[in-house]
């Protein structure tokens, strides 16, 4: 028992954390986290205060550089931060910038009518999360430079050269102390995003250095998101030629390019001032609800939909769609500093009228196109109603069985979800493998068999009539998300209608394939189920990935194992010369019970992986953008998936 005389509550205890100080003691308020998200976030926050520049009209060409030692550097030739005394602090207005929270150029509204960041935090928080920023101004002919060390001054703000053009340098170093020695910034995630602002941005020039590799690149997009879309739907059939909108309305600018392809999957890439709104926003759900509104009226009009038929859905008619939809706002609301959703009420109504109207005309002025995407859409309702049925005869076919769970499952004992762990093996063999090293107390085995369905390649009446993907289903017990993706509400329907989170059966849910390239083939083929017809179990943290080795070496009784052919040759170099043996898994079927247990099953001794979300965002992508039928693409790319992230090449 707590002796409560001793706990003392007194004026001693209330501490008050001033600026950079509350930063570096609870960055995750500030950039989300500090793995490798929050780490690429710092660099998001920088690259952001350049485009905006741009969207201000004075930046024409960004360069970032990626030095050696984790450094990296972001120059704009824009107007360049003020470095003259401020008013009001009585400092430099570059020290004000750099060092103090909630200062910035964007709440008045005079120096940017547009800008990604109004909290003020961005390049400041950089600064308290970095081991040294050094900011360097090109301004009136001189170049001024000052130096930052964890967020603190250290030298004053110094003319150090004369200059003949203006703009700023930020390059910083992310401080160990707070993201740990082993975070390293990633080539292609920096890539990623500057391709991406190239896109949005079509009169920017945006070059990347990396001096680690000697790679240099340089983005630059005339066509802006139109070029996007087709990127997009480079190895898909178009049905038509991309629809362009850019219209302004009550201070807010719209622009958006879509195209519908023959695939089954939506693909939407929204933002806000640049900002790249993962989580989509008031902006998306505008649109999907004019898209919808749009196509019914339309298709009632011209009798494409009889009197008998119901209205299309949200689901129903953004099958097959591409969007990348970008809006300008004067004041954008975000629900976190990390600004994954748009939250301003204004942009639905905008929005929904804007593209209301474009694609009213679109639709009139190409009838031809227009019929595509209504039978497009009819297609798509019949087979929803088709999956409906199918969803009731497996419900109906579960009450008829003992326990509703699938035959091949070999369920565990324990019937608490939380400690429970389902894995999901590759074919019969490795299942019979993984059930004789099981704990059969808590971890239950699901064999699959042969290639997993590619679901970004079908209908939902086909997914839930695949017999793999409806055992995995039943087992895991959550149902799915029939609209796939998150559910996320376009005014017509909610999509999440048999998801239910709480059911689940296990805590744990374990994708153990092959060590080689089919077996990573088959996993990331699972990630992409998980994504997009279960996503809320990645979200939560529920889905993970067994790593068994590749090869086995054996001298005597020692056996060490090896993930792969770099792991096996730094293995080899540590033994003997003689009486070595080196097995190569071709399967976990061809692994006795103790080795699978010891590398992959035993809790004590496995190599186990969460999988974040944008780790099946990126699964989803490879095979949505880069990877149609095309085998060689596909073995290429999943090869090199296995080796370590690959991110989206757009």
């Amino acid at each position: 028992m707590v002796d409560v005389t001793s706990q003392q509550y007194t004026e001693q205890d209330i501490k008050v954390l001033k600026g950079i100080e509350h930063v570096r003691l609870r960055p995750g308020m500030y950039i989300g986290d500090t793995e490798f998200k929050g780490y690429h976030h710092l660099f998001n926050e920088v690259i952001d205060n350049a485009i905006d520049e741009a969207l201000a009209g004075y930046c024409t060409e960004i360069v970032v550089t990626l030095h050696a030692d984790d450094v990296l550097s972001v120059s704009d030739n824009g107007r360049g931060i003020p470095v003259g005394i401020h008013p009001e602090e009585g400092i430099s207005t570059l020290t004000v910038v750099m060092t103090m929270l909630n200062a910035g150029g964007k709440f008045g509204g005079g120096a940017y009518k547009v800008s990604g960041g109004l909290h003020g935090v961005g390049v400041s928080c950089v600064n308290a999360l970095s081991e040294y920023l050094i900011a360097e101004v090109h301004l009136n002919g001189q170049v001024h430079r000052q130096r930052y060390e964890r967020g603190l001054v250290v030298t004053d703000v110094a003319v150090v050269g004369t200059t003949n053009r203006t703009g700023t340098t930020v390059t910083f170093k992310p401080d160990a102390e707070i993201f740990g020695a082993s975070m390293h910034f990633h080539a292609e995630t920096i890539v990623g995003r500057l391709r991406e602002l190239a896109y949005l941005n079509k009169g920017v020039t945006i070059i990347f250095h990396n001096e680690l590799t000697g790679q240099q690149e340089t983005f630059h997009f005339a066509g802006g998101i139109i070029s996007f879309v087709e990127k997009l739907n480079a190895l898909k059939d178009p049905l038509h030629k991309p629809l362009y909108v850019t219209r302004a309305r009550e201070d807010c600018e719209v622009e958006l390019a879509l195209q519908y392809n023959d695939g089954y999957q939506e693909t939407v890439f929204s933002y806000a001032n640049n900002i790249h709104t993962v989580d989509g926003g008031t902006h998306v759900s505008g649109f999907r609800t004019a898209l919808t509104r749009v196509l019914n009226a339309y298709a009632r009009k011209n009798g494409l939909l009889k009197e008998k038929d119901p209205n299309f859905t949200g689901d129903d008619v953004r099958e097959g769609l591409t969007l990348v939809i970008s809006v300008k706002v004067p004041q954008p609301q975000f629900d976190a500093q990390t600004k994954g959703r748009l939250r301003n009420i204004e942009l639905d109504g905008i929005v929904n009228s804007i593209a209301g109207e474009a694609l009213t005309d679109f639709l009139e002025e190409h009838p031809a196109v227009a019929r595509k995407i209504i039978e497009k859409a009819l297609t798509a309702s019949r087979a929803r109603a088709a999956a409906r049925k199918a969803v009731e005869i497996a419900r109906a076919s579960a009450l008829e069985t003992s326990s509703g769970l699938p035959g091949k499952l070999a369920d565990c004992h324990s019937k608490d979800a939380d400690e429970c762990e389902l894995f999901l093996v590759e074919g019969d063999s490795a299942g019979g493998s993984a059930k004789k090293a099981r704990n059969s107390r808590f971890q239950a085995v699901l064999p699959l068999r042969g290639v997993v369905l590619n679901v970004e390649r079908a209908r939902l009446d086909r997914i839930l009539s695949n017999s793999e993907i409806a055992d995995m289903i039943r087992a895991i017990g959550v149902g799915i998300i029939s609209g796939g993706g998150s559910g996320e509400s376009d005014g017509e329907n909610g999509g999440s209608d048999t998801f239910n989170l709480e059911k689940r059966r296990y805590s744990r849910i374990i994708i153990m394939t092959d060590a080689d390239v089919d077996g990573a083939h088959i996993r990331t083929l699972l990630l992409t189920l998980f994504f997009r017809y279960m996503q809320p179990l990645v979200e939560g943290g529920y889905i993970y990935i067994a790593q068994p080795p590749l090869f086995g070496v054996r001298h005597g009784k020692e056996i060490r194992y090896a993930m792969n052919e770099q792991e096996l040759e730094a293995i080899l170099a540590d033994m003997p010369k003689r009486g070595v043996q080196v097995m190569r898994y071709k399967g976990l079927g061809e692994m006795d019970a103790d080795e699978l247990a010891e590398t992959a099953m035993d809790p004590k001794t496995r190599r186990l992986v969460r999988v974040e979300l944008e780790d099946a965002v990126q699964a989803d992508e490879i095979f949505t953008v880069l990877m149609g039928d095309a085998v060689a693409p596909r073995r290429r790319f999943i090869e090199d998936y296995a080796k370590e992230v690959t991110y989206l090449d757009i």
